[in-house]
Protein backbone atom coordinates (compact mmCIF):
# COMPACT_ATOMS: atom_id res chain seq x y z
CA UNK A 1 0.00 0.00 0.00
CA UNK A 2 1.50 3.44 -0.79
CA UNK A 3 1.59 5.87 1.42
CA UNK A 4 -0.66 9.15 2.36
CA UNK A 5 0.16 11.41 -0.40
CA UNK A 6 -0.86 13.99 2.45
CA UNK A 7 2.30 13.45 4.39
CA UNK A 8 5.30 14.54 3.76
CA UNK A 9 6.75 10.85 3.48
CA UNK A 10 3.83 10.04 0.82
CA UNK A 11 4.50 13.21 -0.62
CA UNK A 12 8.36 12.53 -0.91
CA UNK A 13 7.33 9.15 -2.26
CA UNK A 14 4.74 10.47 -5.06
CA UNK A 15 7.33 13.09 -6.39
CA UNK A 16 9.94 10.72 -6.83
CA UNK A 17 7.87 7.81 -8.39
CA UNK A 18 6.85 10.80 -10.91
CA UNK A 19 9.79 11.92 -11.67
CA UNK A 20 13.18 9.95 -11.35
CA UNK A 21 14.20 8.84 -14.73
CA UNK A 22 16.15 5.32 -13.14
CA UNK A 23 15.03 3.02 -10.31
CA UNK A 24 16.20 -0.62 -9.93
CA UNK A 25 14.50 -3.47 -10.31
CA UNK A 26 15.38 -6.56 -8.27
CA UNK A 27 14.97 -10.14 -9.03
CA UNK A 28 15.59 -13.36 -7.25
CA UNK A 29 17.22 -15.68 -9.78
CA UNK A 30 16.47 -19.39 -9.50
CA UNK A 31 19.59 -20.09 -7.07
CA UNK A 32 17.53 -17.51 -4.67
CA UNK A 33 20.51 -14.82 -5.61
CA UNK A 34 19.00 -10.81 -5.86
CA UNK A 35 19.84 -9.39 -9.53
CA UNK A 36 19.21 -5.68 -9.67
CA UNK A 37 19.19 -3.96 -12.50
CA UNK A 38 18.75 -0.29 -13.23
CA UNK A 39 15.31 0.25 -15.20
CA UNK A 40 13.51 3.08 -16.63
CA UNK A 41 9.95 2.71 -15.69
CA UNK A 42 6.71 4.88 -15.93
CA UNK A 43 4.92 5.66 -12.91
CA UNK A 44 0.94 5.88 -13.19
CA UNK A 45 0.23 6.89 -9.97
CA UNK A 46 -0.59 3.20 -8.63
CA UNK A 47 1.79 1.00 -10.50
CA UNK A 48 4.95 1.41 -12.68
CA UNK A 49 5.23 -0.03 -16.44
CA UNK A 50 8.81 -1.33 -17.42
CA UNK A 51 9.93 -2.56 -21.11
CA UNK A 52 12.36 -5.62 -20.72
CA UNK A 53 14.90 -6.46 -23.05
CA UNK A 54 13.24 -9.22 -24.73
CA UNK A 55 15.26 -11.94 -24.03
CA UNK A 56 16.59 -10.80 -20.61
CA UNK A 57 17.10 -13.42 -17.73
CA UNK A 58 14.98 -11.42 -15.59
CA UNK A 59 11.59 -12.66 -17.54
CA UNK A 60 12.31 -15.88 -16.97
CA UNK A 61 12.92 -15.39 -12.69
CA UNK A 62 9.95 -13.54 -12.48
CA UNK A 63 7.93 -15.51 -14.21
CA UNK A 64 9.23 -18.25 -11.62
CA UNK A 65 8.78 -15.85 -8.65
CA UNK A 66 6.97 -12.57 -9.46
CA UNK A 67 7.58 -10.98 -6.28
CA UNK A 68 10.43 -8.46 -6.68
CA UNK A 69 11.51 -4.68 -5.22
CA UNK A 70 11.84 -1.45 -7.09
CA UNK A 71 13.84 1.00 -5.27
CA UNK A 72 15.34 4.77 -6.01
CA UNK A 73 18.06 6.20 -5.16
CA UNK A 74 19.42 7.68 -2.35
CA UNK A 75 20.20 11.24 -1.69
CA UNK A 76 24.04 10.34 -1.84
CA UNK A 77 24.40 10.64 1.96
CA UNK A 78 21.89 7.65 3.16
CA UNK A 79 18.68 9.47 3.15
CA UNK A 80 15.83 9.80 0.95
CA UNK A 81 15.24 6.50 0.47
CA UNK A 82 12.02 4.56 -1.42
CA UNK A 83 11.66 0.87 -1.43
CA UNK A 84 8.99 -0.64 -3.12
CA UNK A 85 8.18 -4.75 -3.18
CA UNK A 86 5.17 -6.35 -4.71
CA UNK A 87 4.61 -8.00 -8.12
CA UNK A 88 5.47 -7.89 -11.79
CA UNK A 89 3.99 -9.40 -14.42
CA UNK A 90 4.19 -9.53 -18.11
CA UNK A 91 1.69 -6.79 -19.30
CA UNK A 92 0.83 -7.58 -23.29
CA UNK A 93 -1.62 -5.00 -23.47
CA UNK A 94 0.31 -2.14 -22.72
CA UNK A 95 1.34 -0.30 -25.76
CA UNK A 96 4.72 -0.68 -27.65
CA UNK A 97 7.17 1.95 -27.07
CA UNK A 98 6.69 3.65 -30.69
CA UNK A 99 2.88 3.84 -29.14
CA UNK A 100 3.20 5.19 -25.83
CA UNK A 101 2.89 9.13 -25.92
CA UNK A 102 3.75 9.71 -21.86
CA UNK A 103 6.56 6.94 -22.34
CA UNK A 104 8.06 8.80 -24.92
CA UNK A 105 7.77 12.05 -23.32
CA UNK A 106 9.56 11.24 -20.33
CA UNK A 107 12.54 8.95 -22.47
CA UNK A 108 12.17 10.03 -25.60
CA UNK A 109 15.33 12.27 -25.80
CA UNK A 110 17.46 9.91 -24.16
CA UNK A 111 16.05 7.06 -26.56
CA UNK A 112 17.44 9.39 -29.49
CA UNK A 113 20.77 10.33 -27.92
CA UNK A 114 21.13 6.53 -27.12
CA UNK A 115 22.65 4.13 -29.68
CA UNK A 116 19.27 3.24 -30.54
CA UNK A 117 18.24 6.95 -32.33
CA UNK A 118 14.49 6.12 -33.14
CA UNK A 119 11.42 4.61 -30.37
CA UNK A 120 10.89 1.85 -32.83
CA UNK A 121 14.69 0.38 -32.71
CA UNK A 122 14.62 0.57 -28.85
CA UNK A 123 10.93 -1.13 -29.11
CA UNK A 124 12.58 -3.83 -31.30
CA UNK A 125 15.75 -4.74 -27.79
CA UNK A 126 12.59 -3.63 -25.36
CA UNK A 127 9.79 -5.74 -26.24
CA UNK A 128 8.48 -7.05 -23.70
CA UNK A 129 6.37 -4.33 -21.30
CA UNK A 130 5.99 -5.81 -17.49
CA UNK A 131 3.89 -3.97 -14.97
CA UNK A 132 4.98 -3.62 -11.67
CA UNK A 133 2.38 -3.60 -8.47
CA UNK A 134 3.54 -2.39 -4.89
CA UNK A 135 1.76 -4.09 -1.98
CA UNK A 136 4.74 -2.06 0.31
CA UNK A 137 6.54 0.89 0.75
CA UNK A 138 9.39 1.65 3.40
CA UNK A 139 12.44 4.64 3.37
CA UNK A 140 13.27 7.90 5.14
Amino acid sequence: MLPDPSTEFGARVARRLAEEPIAWLTVVDGAGTPQPAPVWFLWDGATALIYSVGNAKRLDHLRADPKVALHLDSDGHGGDIVVLTGEIVEAPDEPAVPDNPVYLEKYGASIAAGSWGTPAVFAETFSVPLRFRPRRVRGH
